[in-house]
């Protein structure tokens, strides 16, 4: 693959965008850019800043620069027999590694594995001053900075410009199998708590119209055990339901207009919410399609412990995401002012008042 570092190029354009206050809409493939408010401000395109920095598969560490596609790393780890654990969504043939950390989406292993910011070891970004920072590393034991990167994940580019991200990399597992049953939702509840408990090597819980999915990842000798243990029947296309899950390829997703996402603890029954519901993470992540207000879903979710996002939606002027307690948004306030103090980045993508 060809690589390209760009970082000088990137940092002169922060540096002119600071000295003339022009607000940067940083971009890479555009995958996601359906994902949180209307995007701002002149387009700053890391497309070409592209290119793994440092591989080494016996450390099961990489790095790359954010403007590399997706795809080619996974196809690279592959290779090696190695994976993104978290599993990050990609949703067109264009998603980068940049916007799959800004974004900080995981699939189905989550609950199993961890999730995108638990695999992030370090990273390269441009801050609010144009300066170029680095924290943490390539190896678990370096700790310094280690939090900074992991607050990248998930800020949508709001904190700084990633120019690298260092990942922990995980072997692809020799089996992977999927059992289904035929469960009420109630049912399909206590299924995946009990199933949650066992010793078996899980890595995917989903539900959908009476349909309980059982992902089972590991050696031939543990997923064969674990059949037998678990039960059920035997999905013959399992591979491609949980791509098309992960994608949101189903047809749960492809008909939808507005579609929330909220996080709850996985032991919360049925959400007295009317809609239709996707479940995911063992009840852990539930998607909904739903005629309720904005306010209704956000104050159940906030009722029920959890949090809610409208996760694609007609219109994106409102606010989209759960109000923060008025601790947290003052903590989200003050690092926003202090990687960002003339908020030039991705201004108002998640707040509509920053």
């Amino acid at each position: 693959m060809q690589t390209h570092d760009l970082t000088e190029s990137i940092r002169q354009a922060v540096v002119a965008a600071i000295n003339s206050q022009t607000p940067l809409q940083i971009q890479g493939g555009g995958s996601k850019s359906f994902y949180g408010r209307e995007p701002q401000g002149k387009v700053l395109s890391l497309l070409g800043h592209q290119g793994i920095v440092n591989y080494h598969p016996s450390e099961l560490v990489l790095t790359a620069r954010t403007g590399t596609a997706l795809s080619t790393i996974e196809q690279t780890l592959a290779e090696q027999g190695q994976m993104l654990a978290f599993e990050p969504p990609h949703f067109s043939s264009t998603a980068t590694l940049g916007g799959a950390i800004a974004c900080g989406f995981s699939g189905a292993r989550r609950p199993f594995t961890g999730a995108a910011r638990d695999f992030v070891l370090g990273c390269k970004l441009i801050n609010g001053q144009a300066q170029v920072l680095s924290f943490g590393g390539e190896v678990m034991k370096n700790v310094a900075g280690y939090d900074v990167s992991r607050l990248m994940v998930g800020a949508m580019g709001t904190l700084g410009v990633l120019l690298e991200v260092s990942l922990k990399v995980l072997p692809k597992p020799a089996v992977e199998c999927t059992q289904v049953f035929e469960l009420k939702c109630a049912d399909a509840m206590i299924a995946w708590l009990e199933l949650s408990k066992k010793c078996i090597p899980l890595s995917g819980l989903s539900f959908e119209q009476n349909t309980l999915y059982v992902r089972l990842s590991g050696s031939e000798k543990a997923v064969k055990a674990a059949r037998l243990k678990v039960g059920g029947e035997a999905l013959s296309s399992d591979e491609d339901f949980w791509q098309d899950s992960k994608e949101q390829q189903l047809d749960f997703f492809t008909a939808a207009d507005d579609l929330w996402r909220l996080s709850v603890p996985p032991a919360i029954p049925e959400i007295a919410l009317s809609g239709e519901w996707f479940y995911e993470w063992g009840g852990a992540q539930r998607w909904l399609k739903t005629s309720e207000s904005k306010q209704t879903v956000f104050s159940t979710a906030e009722q029920l412990g959890g949090h809610a996002a409208l996760f694609r939606s007609r219109d994106r002027a409102a606010e989209l995401f759960q109000p923060l307690p008025e601790v947290l948004k003052k903590l989200n306030r003050n690092l926003k002012i202090a990687f960002d103090p003339q908020q030039i980045f991705n201004p108002y993508r998640m707040q509509k008042d920053w």
